[in-house]
């Protein structure tokens, strides 16, 4: 028996490899950890497996759903736990059906019960929570921010070369994405940016209050996935990331569910909007009701 841990992300595969640590211990079984060879050594204390090949892998899910299969095939762990990036889920769907056993996505706080695989996830945007099940063997998506990293040197590492392994299509190019100094997910300060914002030269007010604070910077799905404004990794709620900063600045956010659900473990949430029936209110520990456009310059006076 065995609990497998894979993520194309470095830092999530650190996180998950926590959660897979905590099942094994459950199980009386080992870990494996599978991590791509070209993004360097993963710090983890425990069994690495990196898959190698003379091309980059991060843009190939299809060759590294097969070399996946292949070592699940073989190894037959117990618990197989994915990454719930975009590239993860899809790995992990095709995963499930290949070795046909049952998949659980997007859960937290996994467990093994009666020889099945138990775990939380948030339904109906956030606002509830139901626990999921499914008998082992299984595979399952985990979000980042769901575990604690435990790092350390790897106990053992083997090499697996996936060249030779055949795919249908064909990678035409890669254009990799422009990612923030800071990682959302650990920043204890951060301000968000929604609609409110008129047009992208404006999130420049946003980023120098950010700045001043020592916040990162961040925003909800329209102003990342809609207009582009800001890169996938400043989402939050829930398709994006789920935080838990000591401080939250909504600027110009309606706060609807989908937003709210990642910041529910917020210690202390601030709202301007200069609509005083958007819904973040309700949440919010204190509120401005105002221009974002007169209440960003105010505080960057203040604060000066």
């Amino acid at each position: 028996m065995s609990v497998l841990a894979y993520s194309e992300n470095h830092d999530l595969a650190e996180e998950i490899f926590t959660g897979a640590l905590e099942l094994a211990s459950q199980l009386g079984s080992e870990v494996l950890s599978v991590h791509l060879d070209e993004l360097g050594s993963i710090q983890i204390n425990g069994k690495l497996v990196l898959l190698k090949s003379d091309r980059p892998l991060s843009d190939r899910p299809e060759l590294t759903t097969t070399a996946l299969s292949k070592f699940a095939l073989e190894r037959k762990p117990s618990v197989i736990l994915i990454g719930a990036t975009r590239l993860g889920r899809q790995i992990a769907s095709q995963i499930a059906v290949r070795m046909k056993i049952g998949a659980l996505s997007e859960v937290r706080s996994l467990r093994i019960e009666d020889k099945k695989l138990t775990g939380i996830r948030a339904v109906y945007a956030g606002k509830f929570s139901a626990k999921v099940a499914a008998p082992l063997p299984c595979i399952a998506t985990v979000p980042a921010g769901a575990y604690e990293k435990k790092t350390g040197a790897p106990t053992s590492v083997e090499t697996i070369s996936v060249d030779g392994m055949s795919e249908k299509t064909v990678h035409v190019d890669t254009k990799p994405k422009t990612k923030g100094s800071i990682d959302i997910k650990a920043a204890s300060i951060i301000i968000s940016a929604g609609r409110g914002f008129k047009k992208k030269e404006d999130l420049v007010m946003l980023e120098q209050l950010a700045k001043t604070m020592g916040g990162a910077v961040g925003c909800s799905r329209p102003i990342s996935s809609d207009l582009g404004w800001l890169g996938e990794e400043h989402h939050i709620g829930l398709t994006g990331a789920y935080v838990h900063p000591k401080l939250y600045v909504a600027v110009g956010i309606s706060g609807q569910l989908q937003h709210i659900a990642g910041i529910k473990d917020t210690k202390i949430i601030v709202a301007i909007n200069k609509d005083k029936q958007a819904p973040i209110f309700q949440v919010a520990d204190y509120g401005i009701v105002g221009d974002l456009y007169e209440v960003i310059p105010a505080i960057l006076k203040h604060l000066a």
